[in-house]
């Protein structure tokens, strides 16, 4: 008995040691990337710059909202809906370790009228992510990439999300979504899909790479782009391996593609793609079971969410005062 028992705690330690030196040897990697180089597409912020990743801020998750430089009336109808501004944003930090901010590169001629207007609304509200990256709709997975990259660099956290600017969010449904996976290894969240591949020129989201994908013609399951989450390992697996993770023309598609022929655990959470439009996630909300996320799948987003932005928090927003009192 005492030589099992003897036996049992060597095993306990060899295995202890593993995931030690498995977690430095990341770290290592990790740090190597952030600071490889800062040429376009690096994973370096602008204006604040990445830290050391021993110097990181510890935090609870990182929800990044992707946006255009001209997509200023999208972000201000979040600033007055779901997103907290200001102190309540800080004090979401500091309380809750939750970061919030909006994802913006630069134009292709840098410090012009668009860049300059950025900077504007920046020293109003400050909550934007600075990415070293041109802008452009077809360089989402790039940016994509170069987010992850940027947000693991410069955050110690559970796990970083990215949201399009025109979807309703509710932070409290979707911290407690987070934290009942907080401890599991290699997650991928979000409402999983396989459609089909569009091979045909001059249509939205064609893929120029659909031979890639067999005879079947459709692709592989992945998490709609609207928004998803992934768990810290797989956000560093980016950082380190940004410069060989080949980029399709989709966003969500590339992303996917990234975690093929790795240990992913998929998780399909409906709640994070309801209906935006009555009565799908209002109907939901007065049955007291909130969305996380709320967008139209017709337009990929809220329809004219500048506009209704509004109407729809209303209608199945969880209350400004969910996100305090969720515990996680």
């Amino acid at each position: 008995m005492h030589l099992k028992l003897k036996a049992v705690h060597i095993i306990h330690t060899f295995s202890t040691l593993d995931k030690t030196i498995s977690s430095l040897e990341r770290q290592l990697a990790a740090a190597r990337a952030a600071k490889a180089d800062t040429e376009e597409g690096s994973p370096m912020v602008t204006k604040s710059g990445t830290k050391d990743l021993n110097e990181r801020q510890r935090v609870f998750f990182v929800m990044g909202i992707i946006t255009a430089l001209r997509n200023r009336k999208r972000r201000n109808s979040i600033r007055e809906t779901w997103m907290p501004q200001g102190e309540e944003l800080k004090r979401l930090e500091k309380e809750k370790g939750i970061i919030i901010r909006f994802v913006i590169g630069h134009s292709s001629t840098l410090g012009g009228a668009l860049d300059r207007a950025i900077n504007v609304e920046e020293e109003q509200h400050k909550d934007f992510l600075h990415l070293n990256h041109i802008e452009g709709y077809h360089e989402l997975s790039t940016k994509t990439q170069v987010y992850f990259s940027a947000v693991v660099a410069k955050w110690d956290a559970d796990f970083y999300l990215k949201v399009d600017d025109d979807v309703h969010v509710n932070l409290g449904v979707v911290s407690s979504t987070l934290a009942r996976h907080r401890h599991e290894p290699h997650v991928y969240i979000g409402c999983m899909k396989s459609g089909p591949v569009v091979a045909q020129k001059g249509i939205k989201y064609r893929e120029p790479e659909y031979w890639k994908f067999g005879e079947g013609n459709k692709y592989f399951r992945h998490a709609t782009g609207q928004i998803y989450a992934i768990s810290k390992d797989l956000a560093t697996y980016i950082l380190v391996n940004r410069h060989i993770l080949h980029r399709y023309a989709n966003e969500d598609v590339s992303l996917g593609s990234w975690f093929i022929g790795l240990d992913v655990e998929h998780i399909d959470d409906r709640s994070l793609c309801c209906g935006a439009t009555p009565p799908d996630c209002e109907w939901k909300a007065k049955s007291g079971n909130h969305c996380g996320a709320s967008f139209d799948w017709s337009c990929s987003g809220i329809c004219k969410s500048s506009v209704r932005m509004k109407e729809v928090h209303q209608r199945c927003g969880e209350g400004d005062q969910a996100i305090w009192d969720t515990g996680f």
